[in-house]
């Protein structure tokens, strides 16, 4: 059985930006409006339109009552009903999607609306979190924090999504630990790191399409995490660290404590936990949802197992890959 932060002697640093008002896409959500503004690109007063699967739209929702920016937020059947009474409450509204992309997944369906939304509505902007790279730099001020807090940091465990925080944080921590190891932790059936794109359960982390602010040079490896595994995690970090939070942090933390217990015991591991428990009660944390998805009862492996290269083999439980491929790049070159 794996343990988390148990092993004495050992253990890892956690980023705890759930406690920002809307969790960590707190940072991109003002970020990039306050950036396209500069330019020029979103005039006072104009809509905001964009895709979201929940955390940037807590983000957005935010930002646009700070900036006065009406804000349209495109999701899909999948967001949980809590998330979007709390996005209406805070003035968002909502456009959801009837049905997947037939290649994409709902991701690229989500982002095809937008487009059509922004072109029934005079001086929209699309802040487009998958490919604008202020969705990098939004996260300096998180490097910055990380690196005043503990000093020095050997291995950062991020989440993998759109690939700003990961890509952010990382090249940032970089200028004051150049030896950094960044890992990344995807979900079983995305697409970004080279696997097969399948229907997926997990939201925040993960994707159907290629975003092009991944850095795939930056990372070091990378693990895949299924859905039950991600559950156990999040539930035992409850009950034994009293730290919830949704599907990413259970599987950054499942990778996180696999780092601490098998590096050298002077390694210093940060990882980066986006997101609390809140929108998570009706599926990380329902034993009605889990029990209809089967998510239940599933205690991970010890270790993941290893695959030689991300494209070996699809792979549907914990997983680890040192081979980090782009896998739009034609020649398949290591990163």
């Amino acid at each position: 059985m794996p343990e988390l932060c148990a092993t004495p002697g050992r253990g890892f640093w956690a980023k705890l930006e759930g406690a920002n008002p809307g969790g960590i896409k707190d940072r991109p959500g003002l970020h990039l409006l306050q950036q396209a503004r500069e330019r020029g690109d979103l005039a006072p007063g104009a809509p905001v339109v964009e895709s979201t699967s929940g955390t940037l739209g807590l983000g957005l929702a935010l930002a646009g009552l700070i900036l006065g920016h009406p804000v349209t937020l495109v999701a899909d059947p999948g967001l949980e009903p809590p998330l979007r009474n709390l996005l209406s409450a805070y003035g968002a509204r909502l456009d959801i999607v009837e049905r997947p992309h037939p290649d994409g997944g709902w991701q690229q369906a989500r982002r095809e609306r937008v487009q059509q939304l922004l072109a029934d509505s005079a001086g929209g902007f699309c802040p487009d979190q998958y490919h604008n790279p202020d969705n990098v730099t939004a996260y300096q001020p998180l490097a910055l924090e990380l690196a005043a807090q503990l000093g020095r940091i050997d291995v950062l465990v991020c989440s993998v999504g759109t690939g700003g925080h990961s890509a952010g944080t990382a090249r940032v921590l970089r200028e004051f630990f150049p030896h950094l190891r960044l890992i990344g932790v995807d979900a079983t059936g995305s697409t970004i790191f080279g696997q097969p794109a399948r229907t997926r359960l997990m939201r925040g982390l993960g994707s159907s399409i290629h975003p092009r602010n991944v850095d795939y040079n930056a990372f070091n490896e990378v693990h895949w995490v299924n859905p039950a595994e991600a559950v156990w995690a999040c539930r035992r970090l409850a009950v034994d660290r009293y730290v919830t939070g949704g599907w990413s942090v259970g599987a950054v933390a499942l990778v996180a404590s696999w780092l601490a217990r098998t590096l050298p015991g002077d390694t210093r591991i940060a990882a980066v936990f986006p997101d609390g428990p809140h929108r998570y009660a009706e599926t990380v944390f329902s034993d009605d949802y889990c029990r209809r998805h089967a998510l239940l009862g599933h205690t991970p492996a010890r270790h993941p197992d290893e695959i030689s290269h991300p494209q070996q083999r699809e792979v549907t439980r914990w997983t680890r890959c040192t081979h980090v491929i782009d896998p739009i790049d034609a020649d398949g070159e290591t990163a």
